[in-house]
């Protein structure tokens, strides 16, 4: 199916991309480098091993110093534990078994520790995740062979060649808790045979709603549910809710989030506690003790001898074996009595799973996820049901060659195109105030958003205003080039002074401090910003409740006030990557009570997009010149 041909295309010129930045990235790095781009601990102790599946050895690490840099270690992925002593040769292979803060768990490939081990410093460096790619590969060309098959109906339908159907006997009891819309919502999800989506534009509850519907699907079929999302913090967050509306949950994987909660959901936490769990520490414990006595045996030794090693070898070989068996035993066991499935969408393939097939497969933040890795977890499924809001940011592409020709285009914004007559819309917003909701609304969502009566007139204090644009125009606020990236030192310093000033008012009139994020499209803008924030004295006694960041940190987020740097001002109108507006969108819906917007008019009206914002800022009474604050 050409479809699919082309899709594989695009993943292979990606896979290329990713490879050649990490390579630059790692090979001709220093391991303190390495380090603080996040791909390297170093050095570590080993605080233990244990036998693990497949006869491997599983090692657990400690980071012993730098514990506080911001790491890339994740569960499934693929990395090599080394010595300094001789980098190139004393290395071994593994994936990450699990991680949690300055520990991690690491099968190795090889059923004991190395010499090297217990010579020079030992360090830990990520690899490049081939295995992520792999998955995706194989998915797509399995859907490609199943796509005229009798069993691809749903491949078929995903792909445009058929239409989804809904069955009409469905009656859904009152969901006290949803409104109308996210009543609608889960009715389409009961009542569809093939498809539903749920489009849920900022601060609309998706979360909620699809929750309610899950549960609504497991009395309805009494069937395994599989639960997926490209991130791991949308991954523990749905299993945590879902765990508190009552349902058996798994949790496949390795939370992001360290809760009490979210550790009782995981396949680790669930087999420890099984009933069988300690006969297979017996037989572990005994395997190693058969192992660590064969290698008591020296390199010159006799026939008797090596008949007496080979022995207990193949003696730990059966007890590992039987190790094997029993943990495969509490894991059919564990599934079998599991009522939803939560893991990542590359997650949904973990050995566990691999061969499960389920009624419904539920993607959350589908407008984030790529479509080649949604295949993973749709191929388990006969009904599958896409959530999320394809107006916001798409997944992140590195091949600026694969997104043009469409890899970030993403399934959610296929199938809305393809099959309107499968979607909801939730209207009703939870988060902003109306007119900070109100132009988003009528851009993205065709003027049907509604705010909540509880949000819709809410304000910082009596009296402010909601909404502000503030026009720089005319300033002589100049644009820089830095790299890459462009800054706009003035316009940073008087975005401060303006911040200082809203402080001020607030703090005036008590009681409890507004969350503030301070946001911009261009990561040097940011480091301007921040730069700036520490020289103003005054802000300093507030500084827990301000976070400085690019749109991207925050998509998901929210805050009291919002104020965005817009950062482009020049002669030639040139805007960039402000361009995306669906990256503009997810900024300005951050904010519930405030939305302060500062930039040069004259650059920025050369998109319709902005010229009409600042027409829709007119309209409510929020624009504003700068140069009314100039003293």
């Amino acid at each position: 199916m050409d479809y699919f041909k082309k899709l594989l295309e695009l993943l292979q010129i990606e896979r290329e991309e990713d490879r050649q930045s990490y390579l630059k990235l790692t090979e001709s790095t220093s391991v303190s480098e390495r380090r603080a781009a996040g791909l390297s601990w170093y050095p570590l102790a080993i605080r233990g091993s244990e036998m693990s599946r497949g006869d491997y050895l599983t090692v657990e690490l400690e980071r012993t110093t730098h514990q506080d840099i911001p790491h890339q270690f994740r569960f499934g992925m693929p990395a090599v534990l080394f010595s300094n002593h001789d980098p190139k040769e004393d290395r071994v292979e593994g994936i990450v078994a699990h991680q949690s803060g300055n520990r991690l768990r690491l099968t190795l490939r090889t059923d004991e520790l190395p010499e090297w081990s217990r010579q020079g410093k030992l360090g830990i460096d990520l690899l490049f995740d081939d295995n992520s790619y792999e998955e995706m590969q194989n998915a797509l060309k399995m859907a490609d062979q199943r796509s005229d098959k009798p069993d691809g109906s749903l491949i078929r339908l995903l792909t445009g060649s058929a239409s989804p159907t809904f069955r009409t006997d469905v009656t859904l009891s009152p969901l006290p808790r949803l409104n109308p819309f996210q009543q609608q919502a889960v009715g389409k999800i009961l009542a569809a045979n093939e498809l539903a989506i749920v489009h849920g534009p900022p601060g609309t509850g998706k979360t909620t709603t699809l929750v309610q519907a899950i549960k609504a699907l497991w009395q309805q079929t009494h069937q395994k549910i599989l639960v997926v999302a490209p991130s791991n913090t949308a991954v523990d967050l749905l299993s945590e809710k879902l765990s508190e509306e009552g349902l058996n949950v798994l949790r496949v994987g390795n939370p992001a989030r360290v809760s009490q909660r979210l550790m009782s959901l995981t396949l680790d936490q669930k087999m420890a506690e099984h009933a069988r769990t300690k006969e297979i520490k017996n037989l572990k414990k005994q395997a190693q003790e058969y192992k660590r006595m064969a290698h008591t045996y020296k390199r010159n030794f006799g026939k008797g001898e090596r008949d007496q090693r080979k022995a207990l070898f193949d003696e730990a070989h059966r007890l590992m074996k039987e190790v094997d068996q029993s943990e495969q035993y509490i894991i059919d066991d564990l599934v079998g009595r599991t009522q939803v499935i939560t893991a990542t969408l590359v997650g949904a393939n973990h050995y566990t799973v691999r061969n499960q097939t389920f009624h419904t497969v539920v993607i959350d933040e589908a407008g984030q996820a790529l479509e080649p890795a949604c295949w993973i977890p749709i191929l388990k499924a006969q009904k599958v049901v896409l959530a999320g809001d394809h107006c916001q940011l798409p997944p992140t592409v590195k091949s600026k060659e694969a997104a043009r020709q469409g890899l970030s285009t993403t399934l959610l914004e296929k199938s809305v195109a393809l099959h309107p007559e499968a979607v909801v819309l939730l209207e009703e917003q939870y988060r902003m105030h109306e007119q900070i909701m109100g132009f988003s609304s009528k851009l993205f969502y065709q003027d049907r958003l509604i705010a909540h009566a509880s949000v819709a007139h809410r304000l910082l204090f009596p009296g402010d205003a909601p909404l502000a644009f503030i026009d720089t125009a005319g300033c002589g606020f100049e644009e820089k080039l830095e790299g890459t990236s462009s800054t706009n030192p003035e316009e940073a310093a008087f975005l401060m002074r303006h911040l200082a000033q809203l402080v001020e008012q607030v703090r005036a009139r008590g009681g409890d401090f507004p969350s503030i994020a301070v946001i911009s499209p261009y990561k040097q803008q940011i480091s301007v910003l921040q730069e700036q924030f520490q020289h103003t004295e005054s802000l300093q006694a507030v500084a827990e409740y301000i976070s400085i960041n690019t749109i991207d940190s925050f998509q998901g987020q929210e805050r009291d006030v919002v104020y965005i740097s817009m950062t482009r001002s020049n002669s030639e109108g040139e805007i960039g990557f402000l361009s995306d507006i669906r990256r503009m969108n997810v900024a300005m819906t951050r904010a519930r009570k405030k939305l302060v917007v500062i930039g040069d008019s004259a650059t920025l009206s050369q998109l319709p997009f902005y010229a009409d914002f600042i027409a829709y800022a007119e309209s409510h009474e929020a624009y504003q010149s700068a140069w009314e604050f100039m003293e």
